[in-house]
């Protein structure tokens, strides 16, 4: 018997550093996605009513609720299709992963994890859901990591527009030398084509 407990606590104590190290590193969870809402139908309860989440942030577009002994307050969950979610709010339903056990048809998604995305009315919650999987693999990122790092689209080198007729159309006689002029000095010009071109 002691043996039996000291193997299930193993396993359980492995099973939480792995789910750590996979929130931490941002790694793919499969999550049951559900949907709540604030206004119309059964799907919200007082608070939710009133837009007051768990962690004390207004209820908007864009929260979720989590179970915060797995997935920590403050984390993103990074949807499929790019869209972001702060976990701001949690519930019983997700806590002990309801949905996932209930509508799971495989072993992996009866434990997958419970995220219960936040809408304005049930009509914006029902139509997402129902134009998405049940069962979708998500990213946690956690609320001291960046999202994304933002690419450096600047130029050191300042665009300069050229005049119509000022002085560089006089100096270079021709069309094409006055295009390969302006594209040496990043101004924009029109092609033949009649688009905008550089």
């Amino acid at each position: 018997m002691k043996q039996s407990a000291l193997i299930l606590l193993f396993g359980v104590s492995a099973f939480s550093s792995d789910f750590a190290r996979d929130v931490s590193q941002s790694n793919s969870l499969l999550a049951r996605v559900t949907v709540y809402w604030a206004r119309g139908g059964r799907g919200s309860d007082g608070y939710t009513r009133q837009h007051k989440s768990a962690t004390g942030q207004r209820l908007q577009q864009g929260h979720c609720a989590v179970d915060p002994r797995r997935i920590p307050y403050g984390s993103k969950v990074v949807l499929p299709d790019g869209t972001a979610l702060s976990a701001v709010d949690t519930g019983s339903a997700v806590r002990n992963r309801k949905a996932a056990r209930k509508s799971g048809h495989t072993i992996n998604e009866r434990n997958a994890i419970v995220i219960d995305k936040f809408f304005e009315t049930k009509q914006q919650a029902l139509m997402w859901a129902n134009s998405n999987p049940p069962f979708l693999n998500v990213k946690v990122v956690p609320p001291n990591a960046a999202l994304v790092a933002r690419p450096n689209i600047t130029t050191s080198r300042p665009i300069a527009l050229a005049p119509a007729g000022g002085a560089a159309s006089s100096t270079l006689a021709s069309p094409q030398n006055r295009i390969a002029s302006n594209a040496l000095i990043g101004a924009a010009t029109r092609n033949p084509l009649g688009r905008l071109g550089r």
